[in-house]
């Protein structure tokens, strides 16, 4: 896959998004489709409130259309797209579900955690019962070493472990405006570098539509936002994310490829340890942006400095891959 072909994919999913968006945010204001916020956090949030929502579906439309058109174009459709689909898609109907309902009662809460559960963890077997369609081997890569480990038939309670987790992790995220369209479009470019790396065409395509696909969501998306991916988006990415490192042979690398989503992950299991064991606090409040918020910290510089803590452990993670 040349670097034209690379420019291609993302420009082409860049201008998807671009296009669309503005069609359909006055749609989804018109429908009013818009945000609840939580009373119990920030105050500042309050705002934001009706900003339209279920963005999400902006970017996934020029994502799935852009990975199959430039798949076919390059012969490059083959069952692992069908997969990172498959995932995208899945985990993005469970949030647009939950969307939904929020929107229809006006208020912040829509499918219940173990609903939402079933449905992940059902979408997690159906990819791995796909993925062992091919030649998909149950092992499991440690970063910068050659050492793997042989999970066997247990590998697929490490995928729904994975793919679970990455999606609340990245849903955790998605607090503050640009957040994760940011981060997350560094984590997806990085992983398809790796997949450059090893000559996994049709992964790249896909990784890279996601990225130029959430660049041009950024451009509304960015404080202050016109338009919020909601649940339909970040869990969708989440489990795509998740996914790809899978395919890509890096799951372990995710770590520090998507430290962002990690400590926001962390922060929450911290903070609610913390309150049930002492009665106290760890953090202003969770997840890690809000306390930073609560700080004093504007929105801007919390984005800006969690974007550059994200482009710096892709490059921590991806540069010694490539110089292999």
């Amino acid at each position: 896959m040349t670097i034209a072909t690379t420019l291609i994919v993302l420009a082409i999913s860049f201008f998807l998004t671009a296009i669309t968006a503005p069609a359909v945010i006055p749609l989804l204001r018109r429908m009013k489709f818009g945000q609840s916020i939580r009373e119990e956090g920030p105050k500042s949030h309050q705002k934001k409130a009706g900003t339209p929502t279920m963005g999400g579906v902006i970017f996934l439309f020029a994502i799935i259309a852009t990975t199959i058109v430039l798949g076919y174009l390059n012969d490059a459709l083959t069952s692992q797209t069908v997969v990172l689909i498959l995932v995208l898609f899945g985990f993005g109907l469970i949030g647009f579900l939950d969307d939904g309902l929020k929107i229809i009662f006006k208020r912040n809460l829509g499918l219940t955690s173990l609903q939402k559960l079933i449905g992940q963890i059902i979408i997690s077997i159906a990819a791995y019962f796909l993925l062992g369609l091919g030649a998909f081997q149950n092992i499991i890569h440690l970063p910068f070493s050659n050492f793997a480990l042989e999970l066997g038939g247990f590998y697929v309670l490490f995928l729904i472990f994975w793919l679970v987790g990455f999606s609340n992790a990245v849903n955790l995220t998605d607090g503050l405006d640009g957040l994760v369209s940011g981060t997350a479009s560094i984590a997806f470019a990085a992983f398809g570098v790796l997949a450059l790396v090893n000559n996994q065409i049709d992964i790249a395509i896909f990784a890279f539509a996601v990225t130029g696909a959430l660049l041009g969501f950024l451009m509304f998306n960015a404080n202050p936002a016109k338009v919020f991916m909601g649940d339909t988006g970040s869990l969708a990415l989440g489990g795509a994310l998740a996914m790809l490192s899978v395919l890509v042979g890096h799951e372990v690398l995710l770590l520090l490829v998507g430290i962002i989503f990690v400590l926001e992950t962390l922060s929450v299991i911290l903070q609610v340890a913390s309150f049930k064991l002492t009665g106290k606090r760890i953090f202003k409040m969770s997840p890690l942006h809000h306390h930073f918020e609560l700080s004093g910290w504007s929105e801007w510089r919390i984005v800006l400095t969690f974007w550059l803590t994200a482009l710096v452990a892709a490059l921590i993670a991806v540069v010694p891959e490539v110089l292999k």
